[in-house]
């Protein structure tokens, strides 16, 4: 059942997550506040039916609830400063991103300290999935804040897993991206020795899709790879980088080895010093062609 006009909700981050929250949102009947930095993306969320605040205070000031979707930790930090100083009464600050535990923490310092409460947590999903409300929240901090949180979740999520004390949605988001990070470089290493062996790509998605090898991110993101397109990205390969960091740094801060993460790290970093990092990390996929000496033509895949 749609909610009515009457119950409001805060984004602060209008991005390809941000702004899909606010698509299912709005969708679902809430009076979504947002704002971001970039005119077109405020033009965007507007054009849904959001309405478009003029800084990070004033959807504080109108919406008791604000979730923050953002692409750096100096946003989180200025963003959660922003409303500390407006000087308002207890808000509930959701954070949605992917940053490091510290970054995190001092963001809740911040807010904790003006009386607010954030909770920290991110979600399992690309962009794509974001659209079609396909994710999953790693809800973490106050239980009781994240159990009256349920229904507003449910609007634009398929599921929402209470983990714990905050920061343990980050550790279960790290744990998860590493996975996502391995199976998207696996998938377009498959997909290009299926090619230069010979094997058409649309033949090599739909086979290995009903087959053991399969994956999630295969579906998600071998579909690009047959096409041969990354330019409408579900995660750009240059804000995925920054999530690499976070993961690599926080293993190496707990001493777990993880030799196939460190292997496909190199991938991506190939991928963004060869002009891909405004694309989705499916181009990975291009990277190893390249490698492997792959060209594309009509029919069978040609080899250099």
């Amino acid at each position: 059942m749609a909610r009515t006009k009457k119950d409001s909700v805060g984004i602060v981050g209008l991005g390809i997550m941000g702004g899909a929250f606010a698509q299912s949102l709005v969708a679902a009947g809430w009076r979504v506040i947002g704002y971001d930095i970039a005119p077109g993306r405020r033009r965007a969320v507007a054009k849904l039916g959001a309405e478009i605040a003029a800084d990070a205070g004033e959807v504080a000031r109108r919406a008791r609830t604000i979730i923050i979707s953002l692409p750096k930790p100096s946003a989180l930090v200025e963003t959660a400063t922003t409303i500390a100083r407006a000087d308002l009464p207890r808000r509930v600050v959701v954070e949605m991103s992917t940053f490091t535990l510290e970054d995190k923490a001092k963001a809740e310092s911040v807010l904790r300290k003006a009386g607010h409460a954030m909770l920290d947590c991110p979600v399992s999903g690309t962009g794509a999935q974001a659209l079609t409300k396909d994710l999953v929240v790693y809800a973490s901090g106050d239980s009781r804040e994240i159990k009256k949180l349920r229904g507003l979740f449910s609007d634009f999520t398929r599921a929402v897993h209470d983990v714990g004390v905050f920061g343990n949605g980050s550790r279960m988001k790290y744990v998860a991206n590493l996975l996502v990070a391995i199976h998207n470089v696996a998938s377009a290493e498959a997909m290009v020795l299926g090619m230069k062996a010979g094997l058409p790509p649309q033949l090599i998605f739909d086979l290995i899709k009903t087959g053991a090898g399969n994956s999630r991110i295969f579906e998600l993101r071998a579909p690009m790879m047959v096409k041969n397109s990354y330019r409408n990205p579900t995660m750009k390969i240059s804000v995925w980088q920054k999530d690499m960091d976070v993961i690599g740094s926080y293993a190496r801060k707990i001493a777990v080895p993880t030799p196939m993460f460190d292997a496909s790290k190199a991938i991506y970093a190939k991928a963004l010093r060869s002009g891909h990092s405004a694309e989705d990390t499916a181009a990975v996929c291009a990277v190893l062609e390249k490698m492997a000496g792959v060209k594309r033509g009509k029919g069978r895949a040609k080899t250099a």
